[in-house]
């Protein structure tokens, strides 16, 4: 028995002295080598440095390692356990981290990931004083960076933005900032607009920025939100004055007041502004507002004014081309009695009817003069001369 235990304490050292030897080599491709060399040898006999060995060429980045090469040497770190929680956590989010760049096995990715936010987590709130706990939050926030990366790769955009947020919360990254915004337009573009709501909320009450407000607004709108949208849009309009800001808040006005005529008066004053303050937007902004304008209030009648100027220009038109048949090449002298008397009826009636023009086209007058002066308000409104 004696002569058993000496000979496996002499291979332990022997096999300790292999692996100093190997973390102790001057460069990364020796050290390499010679852990290459320790887990050939010595794998797989129950030697205390074997995880230790798996989890160094997991995370070491040496000339011509390959991704399999970090992956593999993870795996056997992990399924060998043993490792402390700060190696454990470094073998989790590089190995994740490799899954994802692959694409491959994106669930082990997503698992791998969680382990690490939870080890991390586990390991802030333990009573090791504030550094130590500032530490391990800031590897909390980093485990769910890459959850979200591996969350987004598998198009698990739901548990991407959560985890996205989660980690933003913690890191406070910018980088985080522009990950966010390139998923935001995937999920609008694919009108997943319940998550980009979350996500754009996050990301405005960072910067509270026109561009992320809007995008915030419009999600809202698109959920069936529209009174939250409203509100985040006026938010954004009431800092800045914004012509983009004013044409959305408009279209949506202008849009309800089809079917709500009480809408009106708010989109015509929005559109009036965007039309002066948006140079992409102007012409449509002022489109609409005078298709509104004309349109939608009752007391104004504009469409009954114009039909019924149209119908009289028809029946003066229709008057002077009769008369012009049947009187126009005719000499006064050659005209009988009754010719002169159906002239003179017929220039009555084309006289009658142009009267009616007068009242018609003062009432047009009237209206146009009022909307010119909704335009004139809005230019003073705005400090526009």
């Amino acid at each position: 028995m004696f002569l058993l235990t000496s000979g496996w304490l002499a291979a332990q050292d022997e096999a300790s002295e292999a692996y100093i030897k190997a973390m102790t080599a001057q460069n990364q491709s020796q050290k390499a080598q010679l852990l290459k060399d320790f887990v050939t040898r010595y794998g797989g006999r129950g030697n205390q440095y074997e995880n230790f060995a798996y989890a160094n060429l997991c995370l070491l980045a040496y000339p011509g390692k390959t991704p399999k090469e970090t992956i593999d040497a993870g795996e056997k770190a992990l399924a060998l356990g043993g490792l402390d929680d700060l190696s454990k956590y470094q073998v989790l989010v590089t190995v994740s981290g490799v899954y994802i760049q692959s694409g491959q096995s994106l669930d082990k990715a997503k698992s791998h990931a969680l382990q690490a936010v939870e080890l991390a987590k586990d390991n802030k709130n333990k009573d090791d004083g504030e550094a130590s706990a500032s530490k391990w939050n800031q590897m909390v926030g980093a485990a769910y960076y890459v959850h979200a990366q591996a969350c987004e790769k598998s198009r698990d955009f739901k548990g991407s933005v959560d985890s996205y947020i989660q980690s933003y919360n913690i890191l406070k990254n910018k980088q985080i900032l522009a990950d966010l915004n390139k998923m935001g337009k995937t999920l609008m573009d694919t009108k997943n607009y319940a998550e980009a709501e979350k996500l754009y909320r996050t990301l405005y009450s960072s910067a509270k920025d026109e561009a992320t407000g809007t995008l915030l607004a419009r999600s809202l709108y698109h959920s069936g939100r529209r009174d939250e949208a409203m509100t985040v849009f006026k938010e954004i309009y009431s800092r800045k004055k914004s012509g983009h800001v004013a044409y959305n808040i408009g279209i949506i006005l202008a849009k309800e007041a089809s079917t709500d005529p009480t809408q009106a008066k708010e989109a015509i004053k929005y559109l009036l502004e965007a039309a002066f303050l948006s140079e992409a937007n102007s012409k449509q902004a002022m489109a609409l507002a005078e298709n509104l304008f004309f349109t939608t209030d009752k007391n104004i009648k504009w469409n009954d004014t114009v039909n019924q100027i149209t119908a009289v220009n028809k029946k003066v038109d229709d008057l002077t081309k009769t008369y012009n048949a049947k009187f126009g090449n005719k000499e006064e002298d050659s005209l009988t009695p009754a010719d002169k008397k159906e002239m003179k009826s017929m220039l009555d009636q084309i006289e009658a009817e142009k009267k009616k023009l007068e009242p018609l086209k003062a009432t047009q007058a009237q209206v146009i003069n009022l909307f010119n002066k909704l335009i004139a308000d809005t230019k003073t409104r705005l400090g526009i001369r």
